[in-house]
């Protein structure tokens, strides 16, 4: 029983399962990968915001009450 046999549950096949108690480097890269690029994402997110002219920022309003007839 190996340490990533959680992963035949969720339905990995039994040849990956295999690859991952081989060789659990392959996981840990993956976690970081996928860190990296939310990191990344959240950085070009706020680039974006930052750089934004004032008139492009959506500010909101409060609600007016009706005007009475």
């Amino acid at each position: 029983m190996g340490q990533f046999d959680w992963f035949s549950k969720i339905g990995a096949t039994p040849e990956a399962v295999r690859v991952l108690n081989d060789q659990p480097i392959l996981f840990t890269i993956l976690l970081i990968v996928l860190v990296a690029v939310i990191l990344h994402c959240i950085l070009i997110w706020y680039i974006h915001y930052a750089t934004m002219k004032p008139e492009q920022k959506v500010k909101k309003d409060k609600k007016k009450p009706a005007p009475k007839k």
